[in-house]
C-alpha cells in the first residue's frame, strides 16, 4: 500500500454533510468528499465524471473514492458560523425570484484556524504519483469546503507521498503541521492527538459519493475515532 498526504490549513474550512439553506453545518475534521472533490479539482476531473474519463489520462472520482481515507487532527479549530441574508431568492414552487420585501436568513457554520493532516491510502502507485503531483500544479483553485476558503499554507506537501507505507504509519510518523516554521503556523507539539480512520467499525459517516458530484449521491462508511499519545503506534484499528 502507498499513502498520499495532504495538508488542510486555513484561516476558515467547512466540511458539512447534512446542509440545508438555513443552516449549512461543518464536521469537526474533513469529509470524504470535500477533500475528493478538492483532489478532483487538481487533477481537473469534470463534475459531470464518475466512472467514464473525458481525459483517459486522468483518474476517475469512482476510483479516487476507493482510496482509504485517514485524518490526524492537529489542531482543532474554532467553531463559528457566518450569519448571512438574501433577498429575491428564486421560489421551488414556480422557479420565479420572490419580488417581496422577505429576507432569507442563513447560518453557515465553519472551522477557523483548524489544522488537519489527510492520507489517503490505495494500491495504484501512479494514480496517488499523479495527484501528488496535481496537488502541486493544481488545474482548478483548491479551497477547503467551500469556494471562499482557500488554503495556506499549500495542500501539497513535497514529502507528501509515502511509498510502501500504510495509512497508520504514514499519520503517525509524519511531523507535526505546526512545527513547519515558514507556515507562521508554529506551536508547541501536543501531548495527545486525534484520530479519524476509515475503517471496519465505528460512527456512520454518509459522504462517500456513489456518483459523479453533479449528481449529489453519497453513501456510508465507518469512521474509527481514536485519541492517543503523539508519535505512538496506532494498534488494534478495526480495519
Amino acid at each position: 500500500m502507498h499513502t498520499l498526504l495532504l495538508r488542510l490549513a486555513g484561516p476558515m474550512q467547512s466540511w458539512g454533510v447534512q446542509s440545508r439553506f438555513s443552516e449549512r453545518d461543518t464536521l469537526p475534521e474533513p469529509s470524504k468528499s470535500g477533500v475528493l472533490g478538492l483532489l478532483c479539482a487538481a487533477l481537473g476531473v469534470d463534475r459531470s465524471v464518475w466512472d467514464k474519463p473525458l481525459n483517459p489520462s486522468i483518474p476517475t472520482l469512482k476510483q479516487l473514492s476507493g482510496l482509504r481515507m485517514g485524518v490526524r487532527v492537529d489542531r482543532e479549530g474554532t467553531r463559528a458560523y457566518d450569519y448571512q441574508t438574501a433577498m429575491g431568492v428564486m421560489k421551488s414552487k414556480d422557479g420565479k425570484v420572490d419580488q417581496r420585501d422577505n429576507t432569507v436568513q442563513s447560518r453557515r457554520y465553519y472551522l477557523a484556524d483548524a489544522v488537519f493532516l489527510v492520507g489517503l491510502e490505495g494500491e495504484d502507485l501512479e494514480m496517488l504519483q499523479q495527484a501528488h503531483a496535481a496537488l502541486r500544479n493544481p488545474t482548478w483553485p483548491l479551497f477547503l469546503g467551500r469556494k471562499g476558503y482557500v488554503p495556506s499554507p499549500s495542500v501539497w506537501l513535497k514529502d507528501g507521498l509515502k511509498e510502501n507505507t500504510s495509512l497508520l504509519a504514514a499519520l503517525v510518523s509524519y511531523q507535526y503541521l505546526l512545527d513547519q516554521s515558514h507556515t507562521r503556523l508554529t506551536s508547541p507539539t501536543p501531548q495527545k492527538v486525534r484520530y479519524e480512520i476509515e475503517a471496519s467499525e465505528g460512527k456512520i459517516r454518509n459522504d462517500v459519493p456513489i456518483d459523479a458530484f453533479s449528481k449529489r449521491q453519497f453513501g456510508a462508511r465507518l469512521v474509527y475515532s481514536r485519541t492517543q499519545t503523539w508519535g505512538e503506534e496506532l494498534k488494534d484499528v478495526p480495519l
